[in-house]
């Protein structure tokens, strides 16, 4: 019985053991949930989407691990802001992290280790136009269809 409770805590223990982990924890910011979450997408970054390059830096002015990578070999270079659900952003930090010249991805992460990201850019972008052919349908026949349901 000890046994397993002890295989169980080294496997609990394997991120605290990790070299990234390891070097994240070295560049001393105090949020160790941002930590955690910067760990996770690291992981994610270099595991499952096999971007080239990944780092991580600090930033002093955000207090935050900060994830520098390419998404492919002669790709730029992007920043990653780790960043967990519950933490909020104001426009000033988003302003910190714009300003590094980089193309910025936002990554939120649940407490469930879910991972999503944002493209973050400097003012508004408009969306691409649709693809393929497609029919306006003016809102008095998109009322009038709704009516006959």
């Amino acid at each position: 019985m000890n046994e397993r409770l002890e295989g169980a805590e080294k496997l609990q223990n394997w991120i605290l053991q990790h070299p990234a982990y390891q070097q994240m924890e070295a560049l001393q910011v105090k949020d160790s949930a941002q930590v955690h979450a910067a760990f996770l997408v690291f992981m994610d970054l270099t595991e499952v989407r096999q971007w080239k390059e990944v780092s991580c830096v600090k930033s002093p002015e955000l207090g935050a691990v900060l994830l520098e990578a390419k998404e492919k070999d002669g790709a730029p270079v992007q920043t990653v802001l780790p960043l967990p659900a519950h933490r909020s952003l104001s426009h000033k930090n988003v302003r910190l992290v714009l300003e590094r010249g980089f193309p910025v991805l936002l990554c939120a992460v649940a407490s469930d280790s879910t991972l999503v990201y944002q493209r973050m850019t400097d003012g508004l972008v408009t969306p691409d136009p649709p693809v393929g052919q497609f029919q306006d349908v003016g809102r008095r026949q998109h009322r009038k269809r709704r009516q006959q349901h």
